[in-house]
């Protein structure tokens, strides 16, 4: 795996975030699938981290990736459906606009950060202005550093 893209930085709602911490905290899960309609990275990475969007505005937390299962909607929820967040499968559909074809990201030992990463900081660490609306790989040196940022 190149070192450039040893992470992948996730856009997540912060509604999404606050159930898959209630999930791994409450339940003791350690595996959890994000559904994604439609494509999209991450396809090869060690780490997610996850950057809750606005209003919240931060990089929350971490957890190692497992892998980006896509395909038809019907098998890959029987297959991971118990993994997300999602109660049913009649609301993965309504989450998906009923697409027939999603991804599920999947990722084990969830971590949330002592100290989340702002915006305005992550900006400065990465030398960007702006941050990519479906998400960004980085390298293991700001991989790194961001675990260390966060404590």
């Amino acid at each position: 795996m190149a070192n450039e893209k040893y992470a992948f930085v996730m856009m997540i709602r912060s509604v999404w975030w606050n159930e898959f911490r209630h999930r791994h905290d409450s339940d003791g899960k350690q595996t959890h699938s994000y559904i994604q309609a439609g494509r999209g990275s991450p396809t090869k990475a060690s780490m997610l981290f996850f950057y809750v969007v606005k209003p919240v505005g931060e990089v929350a937390g971490h957890a190692e990736f497992i892998e980006r299962k896509a395909g038809d909607a019907n098998e890959i929820w029987q297959e991971h459906g118990r993994e997300s967040v999602l109660t049913s499968k009649a609301q993965c559909d309504n989450f998906v606009n009923g697409r027939k074809k999603i991804a599920f990201i999947r990722f084990q030992n969830l971590r949330e950060a002592a100290k989340p990463i702002p915006l305005k900081s992550l900006l400065m660490l990465l030398g960007k202005k702006k941050l990519a609306r479906r998400g960004f790989y980085i390298n293991k040196k700001t991989a790194d550093r961001m675990i260390t940022i966060m404590g």
